[in-house]
Parts: C-alpha cells; sequence; structure tokens
C-alpha cells in the first residue's frame, strides 16, 4: 500500500464552480481538468450564497466549524446542519442556497460521479488504532479532523496534523495501512466501479 501526505498547507485554493466563493482541494481523481470522477475539498463560507450545481454527481458535505448553515434546496426542501459535524448528502443536480446560521462555516465536501465510483464518508473517532487493508480497485482517504494521528505503511510513519490529510493507494492486493493517535477522523473510502 502506498500513502500519500496530503498536508492542509498544500490544499489548493480554486474559485467555486459558480465564482461565488473560494474552495480548497485536498484531492481529486484524475488530477487536472473541470472533470472528475471524485474530488475532495474544504470550503470557507463567511456569507449567505448559492452554491454551485454539480450535474451528473453526488455530495457529501460536513460542517467542520461555525455555527451552522441552513440549505434551501430550489424543490422546497430545507436541511440544516448543527455543530458539531452535521450532515447533509445530496445530488449535485440540485440547486440551493445556503444560509449561515450565526458567521462564517468551514465545511468538507465530498463529490463523486456515482456511475464510475462509490464513494463512503464516514465520521469516526480514533482511539488507539486502526487498520486499513488494501483492496483492488479501492482507495481511502482519511482527512485528521481533529487530534493527532500517525499512519505507518510499510515502515514508514506519516504525522497527520489537524486538517492534514492522508491517500492510501493499493499497489498490490496485499498491504495494510495502520493509524494510531486519538482524535477525530472523517474517513473516504472509494470503490471504482468502471
Amino acid at each position: 500500500m502506498l500513502a500519500i501526505h496530503l498536508p492542509a498547507f498544500g490544499y489548493q485554493r480554486q474559485r467555486w464552480k459558480n465564482n461565488l466563493g473560494w474552495t480548497r482541494e485536498i484531492a481529486r481523481q484524475p488530477g487536472a481538468g473541470d472533470e472528475f470522477d471524485w474530488r475532495l475539498s474544504l470550503a470557507d463560507i463567511d456569507q449567505d450564497c448559492g452554491f454551485s450545481r454539480f450535474p451528473g454527481y453526488q455530495r457529501s458535505l460536513v460542517l467542520l466549524s461555525g455555527n451552522g448553515m441552513r440549505f434551501r434546496f430550489d424543490d422546497g426542501e430545507v436541511a440544516e446542519l448543527h455543530p458539531p459535524h452535521g450532515r447533509c448528502d445530496f445530488s449535485g443536480d440540485r440547486a440551493l442556497s445556503c444560509e449561515l446560521l450565526d458567521g462564517p462555516t468551514q465545511d468538507f465536501n465530498l463529490i463523486w460521479r456515482p456511475d464510475r465510483v462509490d464513494a463512503r464518508l464516514l465520521h469516526r473517532p480514533l482511539v488507539g488504532s486502526m487498520v486499513f487493508f488494501a483492496e483492488p480497485g479501492s482507495e481511502w482517504l482519511i482527512f485528521n479532523l481533529a487530534g493527532h494521528a500517525n499512519v505507518n505503511v510499510a515502515g514508514n510513519s506519516i504525522a497527520l496534523e489537524p486538517q492534514d490529510s492522508v491517500r492510501l493507494h493499493p499497489l498490490a492486493e496485499q498491504g495494510r495501512a495502520q493509524l494510531e493517535g486519538a482524535g477525530e477522523l472523517l474517513i473516504i473510502k472509494i470503490d471504482r466501479l468502471v
């Protein structure tokens, strides 16, 4: 298994697709261009705004900091995200506006094409250790939400500070990564469908 350290200071700042805000891209596949199979990013929201549409994609959004936000979808549905770590899953086809409940927020975004990959986002405590095994056609991405963590792969160790990430690629059918520490994680598993 190959571990790629993605430190928070290296996340690429980009304009939102609708030019109403900014995001810091953590990782994507493929790595360049307007089209992607999946993408992880952080968004800092300091005013009420519309969200970009991503037709053909699914989205999972987790509140990282701030007092919360309210989503108003074009079909009348309303969803609220409250601390700590409120979550909303929705189709990228849907138009929505975001209202901040009491000041700026930061959120974590997973966007993926369900016709190309299956993506799962888990919020887990880290108490002690976890083991991730290599699987053909699958990869893991781990975002250190809070606390400290060390990833050990084949004798190499990577220290994760808060908001750092690590991407775990299978190099063969065998291999594993061990994660140790104390805190909270967002764990994403990506399974390739095509």
